[in-house]
This record gives structure tokens, C-alpha cells and sequence, in this order.
């Protein structure tokens, strides 16, 4: 009898987003290895992989993984997969009363984070800086998580807020002029509470993809380095796995049989003319713009020394496909 081999048992730590979804269903697996999966909402999912490496895989912050890779890069390794994407104009907010209608007034004011390095905050900041000319060390940034002040180099103010209070509760009673948050706050759109700072988020967000052709990246997907030094083809069959869960997930979001939105084969079509079929793409070269501007504005902002090339921030058997049969 030939020898058998025992599948590879990995925990894997997911959003429960639809991109996911075969994976967490089981639809779609990692060949040679048994998976366990879990969710978990972002923030705790991030800081137990990052902190403790509960996880064998993990979708991952993408700007936490830089700044990890660069300080402890013995730890994780990364594969081009990218489970969260989000444009970032609809999450700049200001007090429903507030006279603010545009970026270029929030020049000299203070300004409201959840943190420094959150991914979210790193590219609404970027792009208040390329697109609207904000000069970025002449604003006060009012940091919720102090803990990340001390990270930031010199030339930014940063403040903690005050023990027991929010920067969304602040915002909304104007001791903070806006606010850039990763989610929509409860308060957003109700009577003393807050506002969007742009008065068509969506068409700014269009405009700035038609420029640019990013769509940014929140999350990638991360392994522990010792499994895959063990197991050289992991890397390559985890990515496979996502890139499967998200085509089915992108046939699903075609099909208007599988959801209750009575225009979303509309909007599904206003996206790909603008965006193409597929804009999520899981690949270094589909996404070169989107990973270097990220790396930059992780330098401009203090949160790593060097940009490294996108191809340096993930694993090499990731970088390219391996041959196929030739088909006529």
C-alpha cells in the first residue's frame, strides 16, 4: 500500500463577507489542508492574528501588515488576495450643523481618528493630501486610540481625546471640526448628530477611480511564515482558494435571482462599465497601483521607513502562474 498523508489542519479567520463566503461555507477549500474557519469582526480579528498569531491564515489589515512586516518580518508572510476593498470619500463626516463643505477648509482645524495606522484612516488621509492638496501636518489629528500617538514622527500633531469621551461624540457637538472613521457612525444623519463632509460622495469616489484606476485596499490575506517554510505550495493553494470563493461570489452578485435589491443587476452593470468584471483583482499586477499607493502613503504618514515594491510583500510562490494545459 502507498503511504498516506495526513491533510495540513489550518484555522483560518475571515470577514463574513460575500467574497468569503464559499470558504466559510465549505463550497470552496484549501487543497491538502483542512480548514477551520472563523469570524470575527475586523478590529479583533486583526489585533489576535497580529498580537498573538492565533491564526493560521488570516484576512488582515493590509496597512497593520506593512508596518508588522517591517518590524517583525520572521513572523507573516502575505499572499495577493484582497477580501476588503472600499472607496473612502463616504467616510469623512463633520457635525450635522457644521459650515464645512469641502476638504480644502479642514487646512488648520482638528480633526477626529479611530486610529493612526488603521487602513482606512491611512488612505482617506492620502487622498486628502493627492486629491484636494491638504497639507496633512498642519491639521491637529484627535487620535482615539491614544496608544498610536506614539508612533506618529514629528512634524504631526496628534491629541488623545480626553479619558471617558469619543470622536464621534466630540465631532458631533463641534469640538471637533471633522472626522475620518473606518464605518458609518450610529449618529450619522440624525438631528444632532453627523453629516457626510462631501455633498456627493459617490460621484467623488466614481471621479477619483476614473483618475486614477484604484479602488483601495483594506484588507489582504496573511499566513504564518513557519507553516509555510514547512509547506512551500500553501501560499499558492490559499490564494487559489480565495480567488475561487470570490468568482463565485462575483457570478452570484450578477445574478438579480440572488438578492432582495430590486436594482442591483443596474448597479452590478454601472460597475463594470466603470470598473470593468472584475475590480477585485487577486493578483500583484491588478493591483500595482492600488498596493504601491498604499506603501507610500504608509511612509509619508510614519507608519514604515521604506516602500517596498509590491512585489516584495508577498510570498514569491505567489508571484506567478504555473503552467497549464494549452487548450484550442
Amino acid at each position: 500500500m502507498g503511504a498516506t498523508h495526513t491533510p495540513l489542519d489550518l484555522t483560518l479567520a475571515l470577514g463574513a463577507s460575500d467574497l468569503n463566503r464559499a470558504l466559510l461555507d465549505g463550497a470552496v477549500g484549501i487543497q491538502g489542508a483542512g480548514v477551520r474557519c472563523l469570524t470575527f469582526p475586523s478590529p479583533e480579528r486583526h489585533w489576535r492574528m497580529f498580537r498573538r498569531a492565533e491564526f493560521d491564515v488570516a484576512e488582515a489589515s493590509f496597512g497593520a501588515y506593512l508596518s508588522v512586516r517591517e518590524k517583525r518580518p520572521e513572523e507573516f508572510v502575505a499572499v495577493p488576495a484582497f477580501p476588503h476593498r472600499r472607496f473612502r470619500h463616504s467616510y469623512v463626516f463633520t457635525a450635522a450643523g457644521s459650515p464645512l463643505a469641502s476638504p480644502a477648509e479642514l487646512a488648520g482645524r482638528r480633526v477626529g481618528l479611530r486610529t493612526w495606522t488603521n487602513t482606512a484612516g491611512v488612505w482617506t488621509r492620502g487622498i486628502l493630501q493627492d486629491e484636494y492638496g491638504l497639507d496633512l501636518r498642519g491639521v491637529e489629528w484627535v487620535v482615539q486610540d491614544a496608544d498610536t500617538a506614539g508612533e506618529v514622527p514629528d512634524g504631526f500633531r496628534i491629541t488623545p481625546v480626553p479619558e471617558g469621551r469619543t470622536v464621534v461624540e466630540m465631532t458631533a457637538k463641534g469640538e471637533i471640526d471633522a472626522l475620518v472613521y473606518p464605518e458609518l457612525p450610529d449618529v450619522l444623519d440624525t438631528p444632532g448628530g453627523l453629516r457626510r463632509l462631501f455633498a456627493d460622495p459617490g460621484a467623488e469616489e466614481r471621479g477619483y477611480f476614473a483618475r486614477t484606476g484604484i479602488f483601495p485596499i483594506m484588507h489582504t490575506v496573511v499566513l504564518r511564515r513557519e507553516l509555510t517554510e514547512k509547506n512551500p505550495w500553501l501560499p499558492y493553494e490559499t490564494l487559489r482558494a480565495f480567488r475561487a470563493a470570490k468568482d463565485r461570489a462575483l457570478a452570484e452578485v450578477a445574478d438579480p435571482r440572488r438578492t432582495c435589491l430590486a436594482w442591483a443587476r443596474d448597479a452590478y452593470e454601472q460597475q463594470v462599465a466603470l470598473m470593468g468584471p472584475d475590480p477585485w483583482a487577486y493578483d500583484v499586477e491588478g493591483s500595482r497601483a492600488a498596493v504601491a499607493t498604499l506603501a507610500r502613503y504608509a511612509v509619508e504618514q510614519g507608519i514604515v521607513r521604506r516602500a517596498p515594491e509590491p512585489e516584495e510583500l508577498f510570498h514569491p510562490g505567489t508571484l506567478d502562474e504555473p503552467p497549464g494545459y494549452v487548450r484550442r
